[in-house]
Parts: structure tokens; sequence; C-alpha cells
């Protein structure tokens, strides 16, 4: 039994889809306002109604400070903002001075480096035509997210629901529990 998810505000749906578009506007702003720089949005993919609380925030920062150093080894960059508090979950966003491509493979290799980074989301965007692009792992020849637990793609398992809440969350736990 893992206690994850016994502390922390349950969110509805409307509230994190609210919660995106709130992203996606700073996002635009980032881009718009920088854009020669590469924008990374950091976040966790946190399965269930429970997306934030203490031990969530301190598994955040730990994996990002050592995603940072990684960042550091190769670009220039600042980090633009943070969520840490938001009940949706904790967000950082980060202006790299680096080619959006460059930048993509190295937030891929730390996603990809330990089975717990795998739990972090880090979106690479930039400005292209006056607009905001992601910049998807495929479009680089780099593998598809794979699922947590069944080594599928990520997003065929979601969209079919393969799994339940409870296994994902009792395999997040697990994860975060061992970082």
């Amino acid at each position: 039994m893992n206690h994850l998810f016994e502390n922390g505000k349950p969110q509805s749906i409307p509230t994190v889809l609210a919660n995106r578009d709130r992203r996606v506007a700073l996002q635009n702003q980032l881009t718009a306002k920088h854009p020669d720089q590469t924008v990374i949005a950091a976040k966790l993919n946190i399965p269930g109604p429970i997306k934030n609380n203490q031990t969530i925030r301190d598994f955040f920062a730990a994996g990002l400070a050592v995603f940072e150093k990684q960042l550091a080894a190769k670009f220039q960059f600042r980090m633009a903002e943070q969520w840490l508090g938001e009940s949706t979950g904790p967000e950082r966003f980060y202006l790299v001075d680096g080619p959006a491509a460059q930048v993509k493979r190295l937030t891929t290799e730390f996603e990809e480096a330990q089975a717990a980074h795998r739990l972090f989301d880090l979106d690479v965007l930039s400005r292209q035509n006056n607009q905001t692009v992601s910049i998807s792992r495929t479009e680089l020849g780099l593998p598809k997210r794979q699922c947590l637990i069944c080594g599928q793609p990520a997003k065929e398992c979601a969209r079919s629901r393969r799994h339940s809440v409870a296994e994902l969350q009792d395999r997040v736990a697990a994860l975060i529990e061992n970082y």
C-alpha cells in the first residue's frame, strides 16, 4: 500500500484543463517575448486526482536539480517562472540559449536515463512563424514515450485506459519512493 496519494487536494478535470490553458498562455508569452531562446516547460506525469503534495514537490525539485546540472553542461539557461505549490502539480519554466532540437535531445536523454525520470514531462518549445511550436520526440527520430507499466507507447495505453489509476499510482509511488 502506497501513502504518496494520501495527502493533497484532489483535482477535478476542469481545474486540470484550466491549468493547462494557463500553462499554454505562459508558454506563448515566453516564446513571443524571447523568440531567440528555447523554452522548457517542466512538469510531472502524476495519475489520479492528487497531483501535488510535499513528497511530490521534493521529488520534482530533486529531479530538476539533476536535470539543471546536465542542462548547464551544454547550454546557458535561466529559470523563467515556477509554480511549485499549485494543486495541479509543480511546474517550472526555463529559457535556454540553444537550438530547440538539441535541447529536446537533452530533455529526452534525461527522461529516459532512469525509471523515476520517466515521470518528468519536459516540453521543448520555440517560436516559428510567430507561433509557439512544440518539438516532439518523433520529429527527431527519437522513440515515443513508453508506458510505465507495460512498455507500450504511453499515449496508446492512456487512450485505451489499459491500466487502472490504482496500478499507475502504485508504480509512480514506487518510483518516487526509490528515487
